[in-house]
């Protein structure tokens, strides 16, 4: 894997090195001359998934471009406790005071990658795959949802920008809208000719987009099989084992009367399990038969994969 150092990323890790200097590292300056040189190793304290040395050899050499870094560990790899996974030699001022921002880099999205290895081990034999969320730090999605990757997870839509996702308060505003312009007698051309459906059909067409639509409930499921439009995804929300069980005999039996009785052939939507999903109950979700599970855990509740910093030549 390989993450790229795009201008806005290294833009904001100068933001993150300055948030931590401030006007200068006060203790370092006081006990250490400038000039001193060693080395210091980045060290596991705990066995996982290695993510972010690229990051940490540009968060040094933004510190001090005369610093050497070099990586020992390759990303997305397994880490043993004790393990030596980096090594900065160079002026020992600098390499202290970009030591926390790289170390918090570093264990944050080691810890994502940790995690999502462990969520993708669990459904290991079943045919589904684990995507993350939009549920990241602000600022950092890039960072967040590329530790998803190295973790052998995949990643669900960048932003609001790269998939429709037609979710609930979508389609309360809709109704609502639509309420408003019958009270008002408005003969609205997209109302009567188009709707909600035909709307998201062009759209997709036009921008080459994906769409998906979330479902709350059998009911609401077999009501959107039963429309004119078919999405490319259909999001479980909130289902039980059972439901998504359910659910997923539901399509492939709906596609299978459609092409017996009917003679309609069409690509089935792919359904995709959200919601309350954890490490205790995402093998039987998997098993269920859903081809994909989005979990927001995986950037939003990851724990810190924890690394230090020792000094190992003076």
């Amino acid at each position: 894997m390989n993450l790229k150092i795009t201008p806005t990323l290294r833009s904001l890790l100068k933001k993150a090195l300055e948030e931590d200097l401030g006007p200068g590292d006060v203790t370092t300056r006081t006990l250490i001359p400038k000039g001193l040189r060693g080395e210091a190793a980045i060290v596991a304290k705990e066995s996982g998934v290695f993510c972010g040395g690229k990051l940490v050899q540009e968060i040094f050499r933004l510190q001090d471009p005369t610093l050497k870094v070099k990586l020992h560990v390759a990303e997305g790899s397994r880490v043993q406790k004790g393990k030596r996974t980096v090594t900065i030699r160079g002026r020992i001022p600098s390499i202290l005071e970009a030591e926390r921002v790289a170390l918090n880099f570093l264990g944050h999205l080691s810890g994502i990658a940790t995690l999502t290895r462990i969520f993708v081990a669990k459904v290991k034999g079943t045919h589904a795959k684990i995507f993350d969320t939009r549920k990241t730090t602000p600022l950092w999605r890039e960072l967040e949802k590329y530790a998803v990757r190295a973790g052998g997870g995949e990643n669900h839509r960048f932003g609001l920008w790269n998939e429709i996702l037609v979710k609930e308060n979508h389609w309360t505003a809709v109704s609502s809208l639509r309420v408003r312009r019958r009270r008002a007698k408005q003969s609205l051309f997209l109302d009567c000719f188009v709707g909600p459906a035909g709307l998201l059909a062009m759209t997709a067409k036009r921008r080459k987009i994906p769409v998906e639509i979330e479902v709350r409930s059998l009911r609401e499921l077999a009501h959107l099989l039963e429309g004119t439009f078919v999405p490319d995804r259909i999001l479980l929300d909130n289902f039980s084992v059972r439901q998504l069980r359910r659910a997923v005999l539901f399509v492939k039996g709906f596609d299978q009367v459609l092409r017996i009785r009917y003679g309609i052939r069409r690509k089935a939507p792919e359904l995709e399990a959200s919601g309350g999903i954890d490490l205790a109950n995402v093998r039987a979700v998997a098993q269920t038969g859903v081809d994909r599970i989005s979990v927001g855990r995986l950037t939003h509740s990851a724990p810190a994969f924890d690394f230090s910093l020792e000094m190992t030549k003076v």
